[in-house]
């Protein structure tokens, strides 16, 4: 990956690395990768292998980072109306940085995707409200459905303790993210059952939301489980729009396959499924999954590692920083005293 500084206006003060491969044709696909808290772009990469599928696949990747000037755990804020609106802030610095991409390699702009873990996650469900003109799918991992919360208060409840929303309502947030009225971008969700750090009611949000917002009929997927990893995929207009991963056992992270050369780390976790190579073939990016590899609904070897292994990697995440600097405004104080009081922080 290089570093490209200059790539038009940045309110949300980012970095932007990118990968390319040599000799990239025109026309080629984009993938956005945003990395969870505490993690970085190089980080990231080297374990979920994104620009190694890149070089096989010939499609670029962006990586946008957080900066710790921002948020001092390196969470994306998602959280923050000011970074998470369109327009505005950390979204629109990445909708920035894919300009760029387009311009610079020739992207073909019926495919760029995004994808991201936890913080990034929910990122990710917003620039899917935010820009649905812009991307053809997305994926969101150990995420939150987009508008699950507008302050650090409400992010703490939102990931532990997420209210309940009809479809209805969760739908009207995605659109009221944007003028666009369709269609709208398909998306692959992903999480582990037995993640505490962001709950698994978050994943049914999510689907609900965006089954919602395709006009699936909620009650109607087809389902495939084997060894601890369910899918279900729902239809709409022909084709598949929204897919559900539980992956049983597992923790809080991205889900990784070392048979593939992937690496499991903190957040990162060996559970014989590779995420990145399902989400790419959901996506339809040509080839995604190798000859040997077993389908979608199929591809778990053996058990996933349980959520309290030892080795580090599913520990939980931290979460939302609260301590962040806005508008020149250090507001530490004032949220870490709102979180004690509503008993959301010893």
């Amino acid at each position: 990956m290089q570093e490209i500084e200059q790539f038009g206006p940045n309110p949300g003060a980012l970095r932007m690395l990118a990968y390319a491969p040599r000799d990239l044709p025109a026309g080629a696909p984009l993938v956005v990768v945003l990395h969870g808290c505490t993690q970085d772009a190089y980080g990231y990469d080297s374990h979920a292998g994104w620009t190694r599928l890149a070089e096989r696949e010939g499609f670029a990747v962006l990586y946008p980072e957080q900066q710790r000037a921002n948020n001092a755990q390196r969470c994306f804020n998602w959280f923050l109306a000011a970074d998470a609106a369109r327009g505005l802030g950390e979204t629109r610095s990445i909708r920035e940085m894919i300009a760029v991409m387009v311009a610079r390699h020739g992207i073909d702009e019926s495919r760029i995707f995004v994808t991201g873990l936890s913080a990034g996650g929910a990122m990710a469900s917003a620039l899917l409200a935010d820009y649905p003109e812009v991307f053809a799918a997305g994926a969101v991992i150990a995420g939150l459905p987009c508008g699950a919360a507008r302050s650090i208060p409400e992010a703490f409840e939102a990931m532990s303790r997420p209210g309940d929303r009809s479809a209805a309502e969760l739908g009207d947030l995605v659109r009221a993210g944007s003028p666009h009225a369709g269609p709208w971008p398909r998306i692959s969700i992903w999480h582990g059952a037995a993640d505490t750090t962001v709950v698994p009611k978050n994943a049914e949000n999510l689907v609900k939301q965006w089954v919602e917002v395709h006009g699936a009929a909620h009650g109607e997927f087809h389902e495939e489980v084997s060894d601890g990893h369910l899918r279900r995929v729902w239809r709409a207009g022909g084709r598949d729009v929204v897919e559900l991963h539980v992956i049983a056992g597992m923790g809080h992270g991205t889900p990784l396959d070392a048979r593939l050369g992937e690496r499991k780390g903190p957040y990162m976790l060996d559970v014989g499924v590779s995420s990145t190579r399902l989400i790419a073939k959901f996506w339809g990016l040509s080839g995604a999954v190798a000859e040997d590899e077993a389908p979608a609904g199929q591809a778990v070897a053996r058990r996933p590692e349980p959520a309290a292994s030892g080795a580090g990697e599913s520990r939980q995440e931290p979460r939302p920083d609260n301590a962040r600097r806005f508008r020149g405004a250090d507001i530490g104080g004032t949220i870490e005293r709102a979180l004690r009081a509503a008993g959301l922080m010893r």
